[in-house]
């Protein structure tokens, strides 16, 4: 086999496990789906090139007033490549019973919300969206900012369920947020005890 022969196999072999690697490691944002609200799948490579937000919410929530805050984010940095990806879930104290037109239809009323909200989701467990379990393999949970109000609280409501929960990646509340940079990739996630200050400032940096 002459020279040339040989690094034509090699670069193959290459591109081959590359394009495996690609196809069963679904390692960036792009390489899943979400359905909307009319029942139609979304590929998420149409988000190439953006700087994301993706938070799962509930309505009768504590912390449902970010919903404001998610909506400031949005108007200020939307023009310059920022999106928001909602999934309202239900998994969390029961705090999002609505269907999810009435959901969406709650937070336009309420808080003004423009952008993109998905169908309900679960985010921990055996029917969990793969979306998160990728998102909690990439980032997880590394506890509550403790001068928020709430966070002793939750605190205290988990550990009461299971006195290990923070050494798993598992979704805690809602209003978690994991942030994603032009390339798809997960830099960040975001505990909703948050401040919005510090999530406003690393959107900066990326865009």
């Amino acid at each position: 086999m002459s020279k040339i022969n040989r690094l034509i196999v090699i670069i193959a072999a290459m591109a081959f496990t590359l394009s495996s690697c690609n196809l069963n490691g679904k390692k960036t944002l792009y390489d899943f789906e979400a359905v909307a609200q009319d029942g139609n799948p979304i590929a998420l490579e149409t988000y190439k090139g953006k700087v994301v937000l993706i938070v799962n919410t509930a309505s009768k929530c504590g912390f449902t007033p970010q919903y404001s805050q998610l909506q400031s984010l949005y108007d200020k940095f939307n023009s310059r490549g920022f999106e928001i990806i909602d999934f309202p879930c239900n998994q969390f104290g029961g705090q999002s019973p609505e269907n999810d037109s009435e959901t969406t239809k709650f937070c336009q009323l309420n808080y003004g919300t423009k952008f993109p909200q998905f169908k309900q989701i679960e985010v921990n467990g055996e029917n969990e969206e793969p979306l998160y379990t990728w998102l909690k393999s990439e980032k997880g949970f590394q506890g509550f900012d403790k001068k928020h109000p709430s966070a002793a609280k939750l605190d205290e409501r988990l550990s009461a369920q299971n006195p290990n929960y923070a050494s798993d990646s598992d979704i805690k509340w809602n209003f978690t947020k994991f942030l994603i940079d032009q390339n798809g990739n997960v830099v960040a996630r975001f505990e909703p005890t948050t401040d919005i200050v510090l999530i406003e400032e690393k959107i900066k940096e990326l865009l």
